[in-house]
């Protein structure tokens, strides 16, 4: 985490413990466990940055994927071309879905994270 996520955190902290310590009901207790899924959900956002597919796995699935289809048009020159199609097909749709997977700001798939985009919005407001 950079310093000004870690001050930002702080402050978020420092505004919300002297009144869940001063008061400690039930509504506190909600605040600051919404305060701690929050942060959980930013350092969840983070990792996904951080834990991407390494570029010798993107190699493997690419060599893989050229075998396959090769091993395939080798073995099949007496069959119906129709055949043919079935695993490169597959194939693609396997190497599409995991590189939707490692792209969490593109890709087929998205996902918008709303609670921390409108927590952004009100912190920024203030």
């Amino acid at each position: 985490m950079d310093a000004e996520s870690e001050k930002l955190q702080a402050e978020l902290w420092s505004a919300i413990l002297p009144a869940a310590t001063a008061q400690p009901t039930a509504v506190t207790a909600l605040a600051v466990a919404g305060m701690n899924d929050m942060l959980n959900a930013q350092s969840r956002t983070q990792g996904a940055w951080w834990n991407r597919i390494p570029l010798a796995a993107w190699g493997l699935m690419g060599f893989v994927a050229i075998a396959c289809n090769w091993l395939l048009g080798y073995g099949e020159r007496q069959r119906g071309a129709l055949l043919l199609l079935v695993i490169p097909i597959m194939v693609s749709i396997s190497v599409l879905l995991i590189a939707d997977i490692d792209s969490p700001r593109g890709g087929i798939i998205r996902v918008m994270p709303h609670n921390l985009i409108s927590l952004s919005q009100s912190i920024t407001a203030r």
